[in-house]
């Protein structure tokens, strides 16, 4: 099995578009990349720590390559907007592909690369890619959040 870390926005819709993917075989929502140890989503929310939002994925490589979690992550969201998905606006927002791998890193950025020259937004993609630091996994009760309240994903303007 293998990770890859997202940050697109609203961590909920996220998850689930990722769970619904053959070899995804875990998804769990948390946060990264800040500076608080052990984080609450009440400190995440605050935008005093410097963490994203994310979704950890556990795949497996032999049934869904990387390059194919990468196409996922772009058509979740908006890689335009600085710091906001629809109508969530905060650092928590932000649109991030944290990387576990060297060989991650470069598909990231040849990804990035490719979809910048497509020329399929107006606007510059913002997307950071840095180096995964320590998860840390939110609350149970953001934990699958779509499907325990029986909604599809979060409404961002995006599809996949």
């Amino acid at each position: 099995m293998a990770k890859a870390t997202f940050g697109a926005g609203c961590f909920w819709g996220v998850e689930s578009a990722f769970r619904q993917m053959a070899g995804v075989t875990e998804a769990a929502v948390g946060y990264l990349g800040g500076t608080l140890e052990n984080p609450t989503y009440q400190d995440v929310c605050s935008g005093r720590t410097g963490h994203a939002e994310v979704v950890e994925v556990e795949y497996d490589p032999e049934q869904v390559r990387y390059e194919e979690l990468l196409e996922r992550f772009w058509a979740l969201h908006d890689p335009t907007t600085l710091n906001r998905q629809g109508p969530d606006i905060g650092t928590q927002y932000r649109s991030a592909i944290f990387y576990h791998t060297p060989e991650q890193k470069a598909a990231a950025e040849a990804s990035k690369a490719a979809l910048e020259a497509s020329g399929r937004f107006r606007g510059p993609i913002v997307t950071e890619i840095t180096p995964a630091s320590t998860f840390y996994r939110a609350e149970e009760y953001h934990q699958q959040y779509d499907a325990k309240r029986g909604h599809g994903s979060c409404a961002t303007g995006f599809r996949w």
